[in-house]
């Protein structure tokens, strides 16, 4: 029996079988075994990674499968040592939610292993797979592109705020891609006439002082970029913001029903399904080189009415015709 842990599950699924002895069910009959990889904690990933099992069933059609899942908790250095640990679980299969380094972890371990990726950068710049429409190799998932998001999250702050001229933008300098992440952000303020002040955090305990990074900028408004450091912090983020009066934009609308002003972003729901599904077909024989790298299709603005009016903020009516839906 493998080392029991509050970060290792096993499931199995559609007959609501659980499988306790994995390692024993495996050596007695074919039970496919999909790790996962990811930079987030287990606690804010739980209804994301249902999504992930909906798709994943649908493909399966009522077969049994194990979920190993290994969590970074933010920590991106875990990750090799993390993956390692996977690997020696001989997985059929590796998705690696939550970013760059969950991937590129995953890819520089095993060039065996099929990997489904959900990844926010350019997967063929990475070098995670050749081409978007035939991928080769091992890996292949969605590339949801998030840093080219975030120009579109401060177009949203400017209709939100047209009279506002300074904007903190607060990154994760650890991202794989934050380099061009904030040449993005910075690309689109010059189109704006905006000034940008960037605040960055990697830890708690820098999270800990955004209070009085805040408090030390004369900002209108604050733009809060795609991480998946900050979506495991989000409610202390958002309690932070709050505490300063100060109207915020966000990637996903978890943010929004926490309390969050305003999200601007993909549906992670209708990816991680999807994933799911590109899993369920590897796992019943197709190879994930001639998978097409794909990219999301739905958008969703979310605007927390309860919080615009908690900092007096009238949202414009531009603004609330756009959105996808309100919090009351």
């Amino acid at each position: 029996m493998l080392p029991r842990s509050p970060r290792r599950a096993f499931f199995a699924t559609f007959a609501g079988l659980v499988l306790t002895r994995a390692g024993t069910t495996r050596a007695r009959q074919s039970v496919p075994i999909v790790g996962i990889l990811s930079t987030r904690s287990a606690q804010d990933s739980a209804p994301l990674i249902n999504a992930f099992r909906q798709g994943l069933e649908t493909e399966l059609a009522g077969n049994n499968y194990i979920i190993e899942a290994r969590w970074a908790d933010g920590d991106y250095s875990r990750l090799p040592a993390l993956v390692a640990d996977l690997l020696r679980q001989r997985p059929d299969l590796l998705f690696t939610p939550g970013g760059e380094p969950s991937g590129l972890a995953a890819k520089h371990a095993t060039s065996t292993v099929p990997i489904v990726f959900i990844i926010g950068g350019d997967a063929v710049k990475l070098g995670l797979v050749q081409s978007y429409a035939r991928p080769g190799g091992n890996a292949t998932g969605f590339s949801i592109l998030t840093s080219l998001m975030e120009a579109k999250r401060l177009e949203v702050l400017n209709d939100l705020l047209p009279n506002a001229k300074v904007f903190g933008v607060l990154v994760n300098p650890r991202l794989v891609n934050v380099i061009q992440q904030s040449a993005e952000v910075q690309d689109a303020a010059h189109k704006f006439g905006d000034r940008l002040e960037f605040i960055t955090a990697s830890t708690v305990t820098e999270l800990d002082h955004l209070s009085n990074d805040l408090a030390a900028r004369q900002l209108d408004a604050l733009l809060v970029t795609a991480d998946p450091f900050f979506d495991i912090w989000y409610k202390r983020i958002i309690d932070i913001v709050a505490k300063k009066r100060l109207p915020a934009i966000y990637q996903s609308r978890t943010y929004a029903f926490a309390g969050g002003l305003i999200s601007y972003g993909i549906s992670f729901f209708d990816v991680y399904r999807q994933a799911g599904t590109y899993a369920g077909r590897i796992l019943n024989g197709t190879d994930p080189g001639v998978l097409p790298v794909a990219q999301p299709t739905k958008f969703e603005l979310v605007i927390n009415l309860q919080t615009a009016r908690a900092i007096d903020l009238a949202i414009p009516e531009l603004v609330l015709a756009r959105a996808t839906e309100l919090i009351r």
